[in-house]
C-alpha cells in the first residue's frame, strides 16, 4: 500500500513539474503589446477594442478600431467600458475584467462588471457579476467602476479589485477573490484601499515591483488627479501614500495603466486625459518619478480608459491573422520557441508527419539544465511544448544525475515498426564528467527509456569533453554514423544495434586551420547530404561569446577528410539588428523539396552581458545554396 501511495505521489510531482515547466513565458518572449480599449461615450462606443504595438509606442488599431467582442452579448447593459487584460499564472490563460454600463443611462446607473475569460485572445467566454443582486446590504449602492485583475501570491488566487459607491459616501476600492473558473465572486466584497482622508477614490490600477504593490488611483471630486499607494501586502489595508500627483499635465485625467516595456527598467504610465481626447505617455524607472514622452507616441486611433499587455510573437499573429496585420506593425520571425532553450536539434517524422525540436533547457546558471524539452509543429513555423523527453535529475538515466546537453535523435524503421534512438551528453555519476547516452522510443515525443549506460565516456584525442553528440544516416550506403566532440570532432559508424559504434571505424576528423574569429573548429558538429557532398558544419568561439557562429566544410565520405569551404562562415552574428552568438546548429530538408531549414539558437539580446552563454533562443531561417553546391551566407532575421 505504502509502495502504491509512494508511486501515485511521484506521478502527481511529476505532472506537476512537468506544467510549471509549461507554464513558463518569459520577458524576453514578448515581441509586441496589446492595448485593450474603448472609445467613448456613446453605446456604440462603449465596446472593447484591440490594438498592436511592436515597441509599446507606436500603435495601431486592429479590426480596422471596430469591436473585437460583441457589448450585447456579454453585458446586462448593453455597454463595456474599461477595459482590463492580465495574463493568468500559467502563461496562456487570459482574463480580463470591465465596466458593465451604458454612460447615456447616468453615471449612477451601473451595478455590474464582466468577467470574460480566454486561452487565445480570440475567443472569450464571459459571465456578469451583479453585485447588488448578488451580494445582501448593497440597496444604496451607486455604481461599480472599472475593475481590475492581479494575482494574489499569497492567496494563491485571482483577486479582482474595484470602485463602489453608496449612498451619499465616498467611492472606495474594494476587492474579492474570483472563483477557480473566473465566472463569479468568492467571499463578500471587502474595502482594499481607503485614502486617510477618507474621500473617493477610483480607476486603481497595482503594479508589482520590487517585493511591492504600487497602487495608482485617481482621487474623485477633490483636486482630481492620480496618485500612488504602496503595500507590501495586499489585503493588510496598509497603504503608504504618495503626497504628489503623478500626471504630468493640468489637463483632466482618469484611467491609470502601467506596463513595463520588455527587456527594459523603464515603465509606461499613460493616462486618459478624457476632457480633449487623447492619452499622455509618461516614463519612470522607479514608478514615483515620470517624464512626458508624448513626442515618441503614435496612435491612428483615439482610445479611452484602456490597458496594456506584453504579448508573444504567436500571440501577435494569431490576432492579426484573425483582425487582419495593421500597416506599420510587424510579426517577428525568431525566436521559434518560447522560453530558454538551446542546442537545437530538427526532425521531420515519417510516421507522425510532424517536425519537432529537441533542446538543451537553458537560464539556469552554469548551464545546469537537467531534463530535455520537445517541440512539434506541422509547419516549421507555430511550435507547441510536448513534454519532457528525458529528466536526468528525475533518474531517468542511472549513469547521469545532470547537465542534460545537446541531444540529437534520429527515426528508425525496423521490422516495419518506427523507432527513435534518441542521443545526449550528461554529467556522470563517476565523476568522469560529461559523457554520452542513448534513449528509445516508439514515438518522436516519448516516453524515452535510457539504455542504463554511457556509450561514448572517452575523448579520443585526450582532452576536450565528450558533447554535442549528432547522428547521420548515409543515404547512400544505409549505414547510420555518429559524429560529438569539443575541441575535436570525432565520428564512427554505430552498430545495427544504434546503441554502440564500431570502435574499428572510429575517426578524428576535426577540421584544420583558421582561428575563433574565422572558422577554427570548437563544437557542435552536424552532418547532412546533399547531391553527392557530405556537408559537414560546426560552430567556432565560444556559446557565451557574440562572435559564436557557424562554418563549414564538405566531405566525399561520411567520415572525411574535411575539406574547409572557401568561404566557410556560413552563420554570424548581426549587431545591427541585436542579433548575437548564432550557432550550435541543425538541418532539415523539407519533404519531397529542395527547401532547407538551419535552426540554431543565439544569445537573447537582453543578456548580452549577463549571462550570455546561458540565456539562449531558439531561431529558423532558410539555408541556400549556389549552383556549384557552395553555402550562402544565412541572413539571420529578427
Amino acid at each position: 500500500m505504502r509502495k502504491r501511495l509512494f508511486v501515485i505521489i511521484a506521478v502527481i510531482i511529476s505532472l506537476t513539474t512537468t506544467t510549471a515547466r509549461a507554464a513558463a513565458v518569459e520577458e524576453k518572449d514578448m515581441a509586441g503589446y496589446l492595448f485593450v480599449y474603448f472609445t467613448g461615450n456613446d453605446i456604440s462606443q462603449e465596446a472593447i477594442c484591440f490594438a498592436l504595438s511592436n515597441d509599446g509606442l507606436s500603435w495601431h488599431k486592429l479590426n480596422g478600431g471596430r469591436p473585437v467582442i460583441d457589448s450585447k452579448v456579454i453585458s446586462s447593459t448593453g455597454g463595456v467600458r474599461d477595459p482590463h487584460i492580465l495574463r493568468g499564472e500559467d502563461g496562456h490563460t487570459f482574463y480580463m475584467v470591465a465596466t458593465d454600463m451604458v454612460s447615456a443611462n447616468g453615471w449612477d446607473s451601473n451595478r455590474a462588471m464582466v468577467l470574460l475569460k480566454s486561452e487565445d485572445l480570440i475567443n472569450w467566454s464571459h459571465s456578469i457579476i451583479n453585485i447588488q443582486q448578488t451580494y445582501e446590504g448593497q440597496d444604496d449602492l451607486k455604481r461599480v467602476w472599472a475593475p481590475q485583475t492581479i494575482y494574489d501570491h499569497k492567496a494563491n488566487k485571482y483577486m479582482i479589485y474595484w470602485s463602489m459607491k453608496h449612498g451619499d459616501g465616498p467611492d472606495i476600492i474594494y476587492y474579492a477573490y474570483a472563483n477557480d473558473s473566473f465566472t463569479g465572486l468568492t467571499g463578500e466584497p471587502r474595502p482594499l484601499f481607503i485614502p486617510a482622508d477618507r474621500k473617493s477614490c477610483i480607476d486603481g490600477d497595482i503594479v508589482y515591483k520590487d517585493g511591492k504593490y504600487h497602487l495608482f488611483y485617481k482621487t474623485e471630486g477633490h483636486g482630481n488627479g492620480i496618485k500612488v499607494a504602496v503595500t507590501d501586502e495586499l489585503t493588510s489595508g496598509r497603504w503608504t501614500e504618495s503626497p504628489d500627483y503623478k500626471q504630468q499635465t493640468d489637463q483632466a485625467v482618469e484611467g491609470a495603466g502601467t506596463f513595463k516595456l520588455s527587456g527594459t527598467d523603464k515603465y509606461i504610465l499613460m493616462y486618459d486625459m478624457y476632457m480633449n481626447g487623447r492619452y499622455q505617455f509618461t516614463e519612470t524607472t522607479d514608478l514615483e518619478h515620470f517624464r512626458v514622452i508624448d513626442s515618441d507616441v503614435t496612435m491612428d486611433f483615439h482610445p479611452r480608459h484602456g490597458t496594456v499587455m506584453a504579448v508573444t510573437r504567436d500571440e501577435m499573429k494569431r490576432l492579426t491573422d484573425k483582425w487582419g496585420l495593421p500597416e506599420g506593425v510587424t510579426i517577428p520571425r525568431n525566436p521559434m520557441l518560447t522560453g530558454f532553450h538551446a542546442d537545437p536539434e530538427i526532425l521531420y517524422s515519417e510516421q507522425t508527419g510532424r517536425y519537432y525540436i529537441y533542446s538543451t533547457t537553458d537560464g539556469v546558471p552554469g548551464w545546469g539544465g537537467a531534463h530535455f524539452t520537445v517541440f512539434e509543429s506541422s509547419d516549421t513555423r507555430n511550435w507547441t511544448e510536448a513534454g519532457t523527453v528525458l529528466d536526468l535529475k528525475a533518474g531517468d538515466a542511472v549513469w547521469a544525475d545532470g547537465n542534460a546537453w545537446a541531444p540529437c535523435i534520429i527515426e528508425k524503421k525496423i521490422k516495419g515498426r518506427y523507432k527513435y534512438f534518441f542521443y545526449y551528453s550528461g554529467n556522470s555519476k563517476d565523476g568522469k564528467g560529461k559523457q554520452i547516452g542513448v534513449a528509445t522510443g516508439d514515438t518522436p515525443t516519448g516516453p524515452f527509456k535510457d539504455s542504463g549506460k554511457p556509450m561514448i565516456t572517452d575523448s579520443p584525442v585526450g582532452h576536450g569533453q565528450q558533447i554535442d553528440v549528432d547522428v547521420f544516416t548515409d543515404p547512400v550506403s544505409g549505414k547510420s554514423y555518429l559524429y560529438w566532440g569539443n575541441g575535436y570532432m570525432a565520428g564512427a559508424e554505430l552498430n545495427k544495434d544504434m546503441m554502440s559504434i564500431k570502435k574499428k571505424t572510429l575517426t578524428v576528423i576535426t577540421p584544420q586551420g583558421g582561428t575563433l574569429q574565422d572558422y577554427a573548429y570548437r563544437e557542435a558538429p552536424y552532418v547532412f547530404y546533399r547531391n553527392g557532398i557530405y556537408y559537414f558544419m560546426w560552430s567556432v568561439d565560444d556559446t557565451g561569446s557574440p562572435n559564436y557562429h557557424v562554418a563549414y566544410g564538405t566531405s566525399r565520405s561520411p567520415l572525411g577528410p574535411i575539406e574547409v569551404a572557401a568561404q566557410p562562415v556560413v552563420l554570424s552574428q548581426k549587431p545591427e539588428q541585436g542579433i548575437y552568438g548564432t550557432a550550435h546548429n541543425s538541418v532539415i530538408c523539407l519533404p519531397e523539396s529542395d527547401e532547407w531549414l538551419i535552426v540554431y539558437h543565439r544569445i537573447n539580446r537582453n543578456y548580452l552581458n549577463d549571462s550570455p552563454g546561458t540565456h539562449r533562443e531558439v531561431c529558423i531561417d532558410r539555408l541556400e545554396f549556389n549552383a556549384d553546391g557552395t553555402i550562402r551566407p544565412v541572413v539571420p532575421t529578427p
